[in-house]
């Protein structure tokens, strides 16, 4: 089941999220959530209108996705950038492709024009996701993130939603 994510959804979300930061590539940060810090990604996302969805199992939190701004100013205030993230026994039941409708569905009935996914070089099913989802790899960033003692590539991928 998707839903919109709520306060109490924080923490299980945290709790999955940071042995993947600490442990993989599905993101460059080596910075673990905070119980703050997820308090204020959550507030500034749903402050902004952004879309934020839980996937749940058992009534439990396995996954989640969110957008904001790809860059900072008016002139990208319709294109959007997105996170995707599942707990590792989330994965292939459909969750993340359901995630991924929701949050286009809420970008597109905000008037943003595109998402944008930053995968790491280090992330090939990552890219795969995407690309069975209808993003196009539209550039790589040689060498722009740093983890595990060495750097990594960064692919954008895109998806018009208009």
């Amino acid at each position: 089941m998707i839903r919109p994510t709520s306060p109490a959804d924080l923490e299980p979300i945290r709790a999955f999220w940071n042995p993947l930061i600490r442990a993989t590539l599905v993101t460059f940060s080596s910075e673990e959530k905070t119980a703050e810090a997820m308090q204020a990604y959550y507030d500034a996302r749903h402050a902004a209108g952004h879309g934020f969805f839980t996937a749940l199992v058992n009534e439990r939190p396995v996954g989640f996705a969110t957008y904001g701004q790809f860059r900072a100013g008016n002139g990208y205030a319709r294109c959007m950038e997105h996170t995707v993230i599942l707990a590792p026994e989330a994965h292939g039941r459909g969750l993340g492709r359901a995630l991924m409708a929701a949050l286009e569905d809420h970008a597109r009935a905000a008037g943003h024009h595109q998402l944008i996914g930053g995968v790491s070089g280090g992330n090939p099913p990552g890219r795969a996701f995407h690309e069975a989802l209808g993003y196009r790899l539209v550039g790589t960033v040689p060498e722009a993130g740093w983890k595990f003692g060495q750097f990594w590539d960064l692919w954008l991928l895109q998806k018009i939603l208009t």
